[in-house]
Order: structure tokens, then sequence, then C-alpha cells
């Protein structure tokens, strides 16, 4: 008995409906060698005929006119009865016979390009008008019947048709068709998505009863977070707005790292602001307006945790910047963009990798998170701050300088892994405590890596993400040294935090909103 890898399929006929028309002629050379007829429709037509190929328009191969301005042109039984039908039936083969059909072994399809539209248009009409139906229903019908049927749904996969069909003489094998129909299922799943994704969007419901993620393949990674786990990156966005442009292959754990530094640098002030991050936690953040004084003061913060760290500049990095950066072994380098003297610098050390995030954007996307067959879901944290969410609960009254720096802390707070403590000088942070199961334990490092690290700010505030459930960790703060706080209000002892700050005469704000990061 033959392996069933090994059985072949002649290929007789064709039905070729793209959108994309790029590539047809060495396809359409290939199909005329091996005498394949063609039936194809609309512009898909008028393309093969000024190619100078025979071909049979639908409507003459059904005797039935494109009707409702070509929203209906293939969905017709004699093409998907052509392609449907099981070559091994009988049963299907007396049907086939009977109604005069033909089998249609080979179709090549593309969709209206909805996805493009998306980024071309905001009129809603014309992007439900780009919504393809006969194409998908042309793929799906022919990748379930792979058996009999080849279905190819992209221009990438012509060449390996064409080498497929010179091989076997015009044939193609059974398992070429069942990889074919792997892809042909993935591309109608991934179109129907983004059509879903806009819907959820238009009717701006995000927790649905099903839930659909799609994405594009932007790189294989060498490996996970160890060595035995597999990895690679996708993105909703074909285009990958980042762009590596020095050092060797990024890792998943590089990537988890940008990520985590780009949320913090896209949201500082435009042009201004350095951070440094260490598995994905902030060890050091500035955003003072000198670009060298914001990296230093930022690796200042904590020079040994930024030692194989991430450093993203929310500006173009320039020469002076480059010698510093230089002096320490970094991991990843991220900017809006290099001026061509601080990129020679760079490319010095080989290994380091160069980001380029200049077009990058955190888009309004969900934050999932997923184990087993289950995913957490959330909007992201990304409230937009503003002075009416904020009380001034203390007797003593911030001054601006102080209340910027107040806010700032606060805002880095949110990308510290909870429970999180951020101390801050000089619109710089000066000590970050994060990710222990005791607040006051958070309080204590940051407290540490400040007194570590010898920092002479006149003034130094902190923030913490939530709010303090006992004294003990506000009175370790203003014992250190720190002037004013920023905290969640909600505690059950808000009085007694309030009274504690009155008595020691610290500026105590409350905000109205929490931001763990677990």
């Amino acid at each position: 008995m033959a392996n069933k890898k090994n059985i072949v399929r002649r290929i007789k006929s064709a039905v070729i409906s793209v959108s994309d028309k790029s590539n047809l002629k060495p396809l359409l050379q290939t199909l005329n060698r091996y005498n394949v007829k063609l039936i194809s429709s609309g512009g898909t037509f008028k393309a093969i005929r000024k190619l100078g190929y025979r071909c049979l328009e639908v409507s003459d191969y059904t005797g039935f006119n494109e009707i409702l301005d070509g929203r209906v042109k293939t969905l017709h039984p004699k093409i998907h009865a052509g392609i449907l039908n099981k070559r091994n039936n009988n049963s299907h083969k007396r049907e086939i016979k009977k109604n005069n059909f033909q089998n249609i072994d080979l179709v090549i399809v593309n969709f209206y390009p909805f996805e493009k539209t998306l980024n071309t248009t905001k009129n809603h009409n014309k992007i439900i008008e780009k919504i393809d139906i006969g194409g998908p229903a042309l793929v799906r019908s022919a990748a379930k019947n792979y058996n009999d049927v080849a279905v190819i749904t992209s221009t990438n996969q012509y060449s390996a048709l064409i080498d497929q069909l010179k091989r076997f003489k015009g044939a193609t094998k059974l398992e070429f068709r069942k990889k074919l129909s792997q892809s042909a299922f993935n591309e109608t799943a991934y179109y129907d998505s983004v059509i879903s994704d806009y819907f959820n969007s238009v009717t701006n419901e995000n927790f649905t009863e099903k839930k659909i993620i799609y994405g594009n393949l932007i790189e294989r990674l060498r490996y996970g977070e160890n060595p035995h786990q597999k990895s690679a990156i996708y993105s909703k966005n074909k285009d990958f707005k980042l762009r590596k442009i020095h050092g060797k292959q990024l890792s998943y754990n590089n990537y988890n790292d940008i990520f985590a530094a780009l949320k913090i640098s896209k949201g500082l002030p435009k042009n201004i602001g350095t951070v440094i991050i260490k598995h994905a936690n902030p060890c050091g953040v500035s955003i003072l307006k000198d670009k060298v004084s914001s990296y230093k003061s930022a690796f200042e913060c904590d020079p040994v945790s930024a030692f194989g760290g991430i450093v993203s500049c929310n500006f173009k990095v320039n020469k002076s910047l480059a010698v510093e950066l230089n002096k320490t072994f970094l991991e990843v380098i991220i900017a809006n963009g290099f001026e061509t003297s601080a990129l020679k610098l760079l490319k010095s050390k080989k290994n380091v990798r160069i980001i380029d995030s200049t077009n990058f954007n955190f888009d309004d996307v969900l934050q999932i998170n997923s184990v087993s067959n289950s995913m957490l879901i959330q909007s992201q944290d990304d409230f937009i701050f503003k002075k009416k969410d904020f009380i001034v609960v203390s007797k003593k009254k911030p001054n601006k300088i102080q209340f910027e720096n107040l806010l700032f802390a606060f805002n880095i707070s949110r990308h510290v892994k909870s429970n999180a403590i951020v101390l801050v000088g000089d619109k710089t942070t000066v000590g970050i405590g994060s990710g222990q199961p005791s607040r006051l334990d958070s309080c204590q490092i940051a407290i540490n890596k400040m007194r570590k690290f010898k920092k002479n700010e006149k003034e130094i505030v902190a923030a913490s993400d939530a709010f303090f459930p006992f004294v003990d960790g506000i009175e370790k703060l203003i014992q250190s040294g720190v002037s004013a706080v920023i905290q969640p209000r909600g505690s059950i002892r808000d009085k007694e935090i309030i009274k504690f700050a009155d008595k020691t005469n610290t500026i105590l704000i409350f905000s109205k909103t929490r931001h763990f990061r677990h």
C-alpha cells in the first residue's frame, strides 16, 4: 500500500481571484506549461488576459452573471462543488457528473485588503465593503478538501507551488497540500479576527463572550526566558516599529525589558528622559533636560543594577552621550534616533543591541497574561493624571517643584513591581524598592539604595503605588529624610497617616487612583 504522504494530485483546473496581483507572471507561465485551465473574475481576469494567458471568466463558467456590484461572483454551486467533492467518493462522482460540473484542483486567492483599509480610512461604509466574502469561502472549501485540492493564499507561496509542479510534472503531493491547508486556515482565522477586532472597537466592547487574539510573526527567538523554552514575538502590526540597527539577536528577556523601558520612556515629556531597566523593573529614571546629565543621574540611582541593563532614551542620542553609554556594559540601547557620530561610537561594541524606537508608540491595546488554557485580560494602566485627581491632605502644602517631583515619582511607581516605593530628588529617582510582599520592606530597600550610592539631593520625596496600611512605612521614609509623600487613599488608617504627617511637618498628598503592577 502506497504511503499516503506520497499521494499526488494532478492539477487540471484552477480558480484564481487575487487582490494582490503582483508576481503572477511566473506562476501563470508554470500553470500554462502544464495546460492548467484558468477560471477567474473581475480585475484578476483582466490581469491574466493582459499578461497574454487564456482564462475563462467565472460568469461564463457558471452561466450566472456577477450581481450586487460584484458582491456575488464565485459563490456558486458549480465552483464550490468542483472544489469540495471527494475524488474517491462514488456518490460525489455521480452528483458531479449528474450536474455536469467539473473538478477544480487549485485555488489561488488573497483577500480584499481589509487591514490596510483600516490604516487608510475611518469611513465605516468603505471599511465594510473591504470585507471579503467569496475569497475566504473559496479558501475554506479548498483547505477542507486538501486531500484533493491545493490552496494558495499568499504571493509568498507561489515559488513553492512552482517548484512542486515542476518536481511532480503538474501535480502536488498530499503532504504539501496539507501544509497549504494549515496556512489557509491560519489566514482565514487571522482575517476574521481582524474584522472581529474592528467591530469590537466600533461597539466599544473589549470583553466579549469569545475572545480572539491575532498577530504576525516578527521573529522566532533563540529561546524563551530559559534555554529549554521555545519563543517567538508576534505583533498585530505587520510593520513592526522597533528597528534593530546593530547587535546580536534579541532574546525573549530582551524584548520583555525593552517593552518595560518603552512603557516608561514613551510616557515621559516629549524628547526628555532616560530610563534604565533591569529584569523589567526600572533601576533609574531621570527627566533632566540635559541628555548627558539625564543619563548620568538615572545611572547613579543604582549603578550596580544598571550594569548589563537596558537604557531607553526618549530623545535622539548624540556623540557626548554615546561616550558615556560606552563606559559601561549595556545589553540594549534604545533611542528616538542616533546621530551618525554617536552610532559609530556605539557600534564599536559588537554585541550591544541598538534599537531605534522613533516610530514606536503604544496603541490602546489590552494587556494579556496567559496561563495554561486561560488568559487574564485587562485594559492598560495609562491613566492620565490631572490636578483634580489629587488631594493635599496635610497642613503643609507643596510648592510647584515639590508637586512636580511628587507627580514624577508617582508616575514611575506605576511601572515598578508592587509593593513599590520610589524616592525622587531633582526630577530623578534616587532609590527604588520593588516586588516585596511587605511595603515596609520596599521602603527599606529604596532607602538602602539611596544611602548606598550617596545621593546628596537637598530634598527627597516619596511615592507609593498603594496606601500605607500602617504608620510604620511612612514613618521609616520620613526618618530617612523624605519631606513629602504621595500615595493612594483608601486605608482604614488614613486619618492616622495624615495625623502623623502633620505631627512631623511632612507634605502628604492622596491620589484617588492606585497603581499596582504585579
